[in-house]
């Protein structure tokens, strides 16, 4: 096995100690096959992650070994990587931002399968640019996926809100609302709850806020927790830890339809013509605030 694999990235070298371990066992997938693919989408990806804060996903024996998750950065990564120091409870915690396409490759060899960004950025730490919604199926069946994105839309279509939809290349999708920074993370979190809250209310055969699973009954559970300060969401062309690789991807809403559409419709090894198309493209430029969002959605349960 070739010890090291040394990558010219732009202006920088990135070294990749054990190119070929496999990460994905079953699927033959290596680390270089992995840092190969992140340098490939980086110009998809990286405005999706400039200036905001990430955790670091990595598993360095691969997807069947153990795992951990990475909020500070490591001392041992270089200095031209960049970082954004953050308030925590009780005091303040350090991120690796990615701004460029040497840092993705270069966390790729860190055995970074995964990144997840923080859904605003470190100049403004508690003001998210992005709002989403999580829809978590109850057992691994796309169908009520697809109905309660369905719903989730028209109800955002009342509130005049601008939203694009992403397969999560795990289990269900994201739908993910632009935001102007102007609100707090509170109240963006206190939003999203009551929109779930009403879109549960109207289909509750279908749908829950019920965290507990055991309180789920069957039904799709919205999920808006990750709005809270400091969480963070799996980044759109970002690889998930599960068998062939499947990779998160943005879709334009009359794709959600498509037969065969599932969580884990692309891979690393197959994302056809994905990087083509950018069914997000001036979605920022359409941003809100919640404040307005939120008068019409109480004025709806009146």
């Amino acid at each position: 096995m070739s010890a090291t694999l040394e990558l010219r990235v732009g202006r920088r070298k990135v070294e990749v100690n054990r190119p070929e371990k496999e990460l994905f066992p079953q699927d033959g997938i290596t680390k270089a096959d992995l840092t190969e693919y992140y340098r490939r989408v980086a110009s998809r990806m990286l405005p999706e992650l400039r200036g905001r804060p990430l955790m670091l996903e990595r598993m360095p024996d691969g997807i069947d070994a153990d795992r951990f998750y990475q909020k500070e950065v490591s001392d041992y990564f270089p200095d031209w990587i960049s970082r954004a120091t953050v308030a925590k409870e009780g005091g303040e915690v350090t991120h690796v931002v990615c701004d460029d396409t040497a840092t993705l490759v270069y966390l790729a060899g860190q055995a970074c399968i995964t990144p997840h960004r923080w859904l605003s950025r470190a100049d403004k730490p508690r003001n998210p640019d992005r709002l989403v919604f999580d829809l978590d199926p109850p057992a691994d069946d796309f169908e009520p996926v697809r109905h309660a994105a369905h719903r989730l839309h028209e109800l955002l279509d009342e509130l005049d809100l601008p939203s694009g939809l992403m397969t999560t290349g795990s289990r269900g999708l994201h739908v993910v609302v632009p935001l102007n920074r102007r609100d707090d993370a509170d109240d963006v979190l206190a939003f999203a709850r009551s929109a779930a809250q009403t879109l549960a209310a109207r289909h509750a055969r279908e749908l829950t806020t019920e965290a507990r699973k055991d309180a789920r009954k069957g039904r799709l559970y919205l999920d808006v927790a990750r709005n809270g300060y400091a969480q963070t969401v799996v980044a759109p062309f970002a690889v998930r830890s599960r068998p062939s690789a499947p990779v998160a991807v943005p879709l334009a809403w009359d794709e959600l339809d498509a037969p065969g559409l599932t969580a884990r419709s692309w891979t690393v090894t197959d994302l056809g013509d994905r990087l083509e198309k950018n069914p997000w493209s001036g979605l920022s430029r359409r941003a809100r605030g919640v404040s307005t969002a939120n008068r019409r959605l109480q004025a709806l349960a009146e």
